[in-house]
């Protein structure tokens, strides 16, 4: 059975950075998209950035670029995110998440909760 497991979260101050990461098991992870997606308090999930397994091609929300980074360690099945100049409104829960596509993937982590004080 696929799991997902991602790192405790934590908080930051603005402008701070935090990084993420989220170790897959039970999941081959070849020419899947690995994403990370976060909902903030009386929001929808929204999706902060997806990564292509096979080809490394990575895509961001207008929102995190040019601050957040995806990346992917293949050899241990850990996918991180790095998230820098935080802002308040980065506050959420974070979900990494994988599956064929990055629209609806098919496997989700629990969550770890992000706080960014002003």
């Amino acid at each position: 059975q696929g799991q997902l497991v991602e790192s405790e979260g934590g908080s930051a101050q603005t402008g701070g950075f935090l990084r993420l990461s989220c170790v897959a098991s039970g999941i081959t992870l070849n020419n899947l998209c690995m994403a990370w997606y976060r909902q903030a308090p009386g929001k929808t999930r929204e999706a902060v950035a997806g990564i292509y397994t096979g080809s490394n091609s990575a895509h961001y929300a207008d929102s995190v670029k040019g601050r957040f980074t995806i990346s992917l360690d293949n050899a241990n099945n850990t996918l991180y995110l790095q998230m820098n100049m935080l802002k308040p409104e980065d506050t959420a829960m974070y979900y990494c998440a994988a599956g064929i596509n990055c629209q609806r993937p098919g496997y989700w982590g629990r969550g770890t909760q992000v706080t960014v004080s002003t």
